[in-house]
């Protein structure tokens, strides 16, 4: 019992703080949402920024796990990697649709201790190295890895918003001409 009290916290804090960020979600609210008593939270989470700190750490690395498995080990054909990445965001947003929202809107925030910082900036760093790689075989633009990752994420962050507002529909030909805009908007094959 006390382990679904807990998941019910998170799952509650999770969804509360990508609708109303830090700042503009409570205690209680995320007890009212949990159905548990607000006395209930301070046993599992000291409090409200522990508890954010926590779930951003385990979104940041459920997000980074799902993009690596599987991930092609050709480093030269970076266009199929980016395929699995893309392929594998796709997934991440479908079943895990509160966690991106919550890691969309706390990976600037100020409450964020060293530890999700530094959690957060290795998953950047992974995909940075995927970009780097791709410019030393010739193959992304030279351009800032962050500038690149804006573009891609961005825009797959964007799209995903307008999905789940109901005001586009997810379809396989939407995201595919979504991946090819975003592979042609950084590669260096749509230079010529």
């Amino acid at each position: 019992m006390a382990q679904n009290k807990r998941e019910a916290i998170l799952k509650a804090a999770m969804e509360l703080f990508g609708e109303l960020g830090y700042d503009g979600t409570t205690m209680p609210m995320i007890a009212d949402r949990a159905k548990v008593g607000a006395g209930t939270i301070y046993r599992y989470f000291e409090n409200k920024e522990t508890l954010v700190n926590l779930l951003f750490q385990d979104c940041v690395v459920t997000f980074s796990e799902v993009l690596q498995h599987g991930l092609p080990q050709n480093n030269q054909d970076l266009q199929e990697q980016f395929h699995h990445l893309f392929s594998r965001m796709v997934e991440f947003a479908r079943n895990k649709a509160s966690a991106l929202n919550f890691i969309d809107s706390h990976a600037n925030s100020h409450i964020l201790d060293d530890t999700s910082k530094s959690i957060f900036n290795d998953f950047m760093d992974h995909i940075r190295s995927y970009l780097e790689n791709g410019k030393k075989y010739n193959i992304i633009i030279d351009m800032p890895s962050d500038a690149l990752i804006s573009i891609v994420y961005g825009a797959f962050s964007y799209l995903y918003r307008l999905i789940r507002n109901g005001q586009l529909k997810e379809t396989p030909e939407l995201l595919q001409n979504v991946e090819e805009c975003c592979w042609k908007a950084i590669s260096k094959s749509s230079e010529n």
